[in-house]
């Protein structure tokens, strides 16, 4: 699935940025090029971060002259940057409507993962998340959400980012058609070149676009889970009252088919009092016995106006040894960056809310 280019003759320039290969050799079809160009400007784009055509040289003068006068290679300005002392980095991006997102970049040894936002802010509100608390604005295009990945590569060099998550503000599935767009140039050669294995789309749990990704795309799947059980997870994630625990764990079973070593990663908030008891380790235990997956444990990143706190290390401790004697795979996720407010369920933004709150679920379920 594609993003499809804009009529050439709109009068509006046609941002290239966002364009996968097939929007893109559509794109030199309708010109009447060979859709072979469509290679040569990705990795212009994407590989080599060359924003301006009169550089591209492997191209004419004339098509050069002919692009620069129809298109262009927009990305957001950085309004702001900020560094933790863990290394952690990340960047307020400023977009055309004066709405802005935030992007993550965090350092480990030996990979370097991206965190990118694939909406302004996010209509679904989970109870625990600072970036529900902003409201909701729009879905971003796909040339937003992969210009993140093209600003964070110019700022840091080539080599540095080797995974990307789909974790920022927003629910990916509920922007579907331009996140798979922009996840397709995450993996081609000619862009990013990045291993399905490395990007990762985390969601809330939308079944029915999760059945369509599965047919378009087998990138990682992580899944905000929280909960072991309905009645919890209805007030954590709302969204849960439309699409229940059994029917999501049967489309993460859809998802990774027969592939025996594939395993969908099931996102666990530690939230101290609420679903953090053994009681509720037990029933994640049950719940997950038949379902290829890894759980990841999140200990709770606090933001003004919260109501929960974080899990204690021995209560986080237990659990997770719960998990590993009952045979599943259990990580604990460690907090970075929440010294500039960079850590997992602490972006903000700033988001223009078109919603009102009462109403967001109920438009986002129709």
């Amino acid at each position: 699935m594609s993003s499809a280019p804009a009529p050439v003759n709109s009068g509006e320039k046609l941002n290239l940025l966002g364009l996968d290969r097939k929007a893109m050799e559509a794109f030199f079809v309708e010109i009447g090029e060979k859709p072979f160009r469509a290679t040569q400007l990705l990795q212009w784009i994407h590989q080599r971060g060359v924003a301006d055509f009169s550089a591209m040289t492997n191209l004419s003068k004339s098509l050069r002259m002919r692009l620069a006068e129809r298109c262009e290679i927009r990305v957001p300005e950085i309004a702001y940057a900020q560094k933790s002392s863990d290394g952690t980095c990340k960047w307020l991006l400023q977009l055309d409507d004066q709405n802005r997102i935030e992007t993550v970049f965090i350092p480990e040894d030996g990979r370097g993962t991206l965190c990118v936002s694939s909406q302004v802010g996010c209509a679904l509100e989970c109870s625990f998340c600072s970036t529900a608390r902003q409201g909701f604005n729009r879905n971003l295009s796909a040339a937003e959400i992969i210009s993140q990945l093209w600003v964070a590569r110019r700022e840091l060099g080539e080599g540095r980012v080797t995974n990307v998550v789909l974790m920022g503000m927003g629910e990916p599935l509920l922007n579907f058609n331009n996140v798979v767009a922009a996840t397709s140039l995450m993996l081609d050669d000619f862009a990013y070149g990045l291993s399905k294995r490395r990007v990762t789309l985390s969601t809330s749990g939308i079944v029915p676009a999760l059945d369509r990704l599965a047919e378009v795309s087998d990138i990682a799947l992580a899944v905000s889970l929280h909960a072991p059980d309905d009645e919890l997870r209805n007030e954590l994630v709302p969204i849960n009252q439309k699409y229940p625990i059994k029917e999501l764990l049967a489309a993460c079973k859809r998802y990774v088919g027969r592939e025996n070593r594939r395993k969908v990663t099931f996102e666990y908030v530690m939230l101290d009092g609420i679903n953090d008891t053994p009681a509720h380790a037990r029933a994640l235990i049950r719940l997950l016995s038949h379902v290829p997956s890894k759980v990841n444990l999140i200990p709770f990143n606090p933001f003004p106006g919260s109501n929960y706190r974080c899990s204690g290390p021995e209560t986080i401790r237990r659990f997770s040894d719960m998990l590993h004697a009952a045979g599943l795979i259990a990580t604990t996720r460690k907090t970075r960056g929440d010294d500039i407010d960079a850590a997992c369920g602490q972006l903000v933004g700033r988001v223009n809310d078109r919603t009102r709150r009462h109403h967001r679920l109920q438009v986002v379920q129709s």
